[in-house]
């Protein structure tokens, strides 16, 4: 398989998400960058965030309050979801969860690439 090209668009929509930890969506990546690249469309945006998913560089965090958010931390981890204001955070516990692996697989048959988990609830500036 031959490497992609890498553009500067996907570059600064990359760095973007590395330098942030509130889980943007594709607009809001857009918006921040918008003013340093004038001829960004948001279309691009989408197409690079799916392109940088293919290429196990970002993930998806899911759907949150209709928006689709990003994650450029790969490894698994699971994340708490405000339902009042959207705010994603990420949840570092030691779940053990690549040793309920092998359990998942023998109930399936199948083999685990990964998993995803959130939780959600109130952020602690929505319970004030």
């Amino acid at each position: 398989m031959q490497a992609r090209r890498t553009s500067k668009k996907r570059s600064a929509i990359y760095e973007a998400l590395c330098n942030t930890t509130a889980h943007p969506s594709a607009e809001q990546i857009y918006t921040q960058l918008k003013p340093s690249i004038p001829d960004l469309s948001l279309g691009t945006v989408y197409r690079n965030l799916n392109v940088l998913i293919q290429d196990g560089l970002i993930i998806t965090v899911g759907n949150v309050n209709g928006e689709e958010r990003y994650d450029a931390i790969t490894s698994d981890h699971p994340h708490f979801v405000c339902t009042k204001c959207g705010r994603v955070n990420d949840v570092f516990l030691d779940l053990s969860i690549n040793k309920r692996y092998s359990n998942v697989e023998e109930l399936t048959g199948g083999k685990v690439k990964g998993h995803s988990l959130s939780y959600f609830g109130l952020c602690k500036n929505c319970c004030e």
